[in-house]
């Protein structure tokens, strides 16, 4: 059970929460998340198990995809519908030509400000326990790649937007930006995640099936193997000797015909199929084992 397990995470679980469960339904304490998602958030969750945990360094940096519902009228607390009203709630109607005329400012390489009811840290301390003491709050703007904002629909003082992004974005911080930048206030009121990088909706379960899977005996069936984690990454198929070579830290030769010339990184996999390790290039067709499983 070396691999990933996508789970489709259910509204009011923390991420936390799902490692937990999964750790019971798996029986390991080796289970650890790539991405955090809000409470409120559904959707996409991958879920490394035992020595596969040790990809997270490269997968955790992937790509996402949300869908997300942004309701106008009035800002949040949190900047989503968990938290408090801050002013006057109101209807609003927004044009959806005012609304695409915003959404490509929030497109490109941009700063960010997190919002301060978040799990960035401040002095060592997350910024949600400082505001929920009534502490001030003041973040430094990040770098976040926002690669699109697709706008789906827009009626009835709501509108949904499909966003693709980079690692570390907060979809609430452009829904509370974006009500600002309207005149109108706006919160984030549903979000779900479709994809993380290569991981999508079509992989992911949720808890009750895979604890049924896991009753029958069964849980293999939706684990995701560590051989497969990382496709960007070429594979190269190597033999016992060579394996034994790699788990002693030695570098390899592999064949130019099937690597990719200029592979930076490799994915070494013995002949049964199991990840040995990831290598990366030191000159061209040969690669130092960098992580070895």
């Amino acid at each position: 059970m070396d691999g990933a397990i996508v789970v489709d995470k259910p509204a009011g679980w923390t991420s936390h929460d799902v490692v937990g469960k999964l750790r019971r339904i798996a029986g390991t304490r080796r289970v650890g998340h790539l991405g955090t998602l809000d409470p409120m958030a559904t959707g996409v969750l991958p879920v490394l198990l035992n020595r596969a945990t040790r990809l997270s360094q490269f997968l955790m940096k992937a790509d996402k995809v949300y869908d997300a519902e942004v309701r106008f009228g009035f800002s949040t607390s949190t900047y989503d519908a968990e938290g408090e009203p801050m002013g006057e709630v109101r209807d609003v109607t927004v044009e959806e030509a005012a609304l695409r005329a915003a959404l490509p400012s929030f497109v490109g390489e941009v700063s960010q400000i997190p919002p301060p009811v978040s799990a960035k840290k401040i002095n060592g301390v997350p910024a949600y326990k400082l505001a929920r003491k009534n502490q001030a709050v003041e973040l430094r703007p990040v770098p976040v790649s926002v690669y699109s904002i697709e706008l789906l629909s827009c009626g009835a003082g709501r509108a949904r937007l499909r966003v693709h992004c980079g690692p570390g974005t907060y979809i609430r911080r452009i829904a509370h930006d974006l009500g600002g930048m309207l005149g109108c206030g706006a919160h984030l009121s549903e979000l779900r995640r479709t994809r993380s990088g290569s991981f999508d909706a079509a992989h992911a379960r949720t808890i009750e099936q895979l604890g049924e899977l896991a009753a029958d005996g069964r849980l293999a069936e939706a684990l995701l193997p560590a051989a497969e984690l990382l496709p960007a990454f070429p594979a190269e198929r190597v033999d016992t000797p060579t394996a034994l070579q790699i788990r002693q830290g030695r570098d390899f030769r592999v064949s130019p015909f099937r690597v990719r010339s200029g592979s930076k990184y490799l994915r070494a996999v013995d002949e049964g199929g199991e990840l040995v390790a990831i290598a990366e290039m030191v000159i061209p067709n040969l690669y130092h084992p960098m992580l070895v499983l």
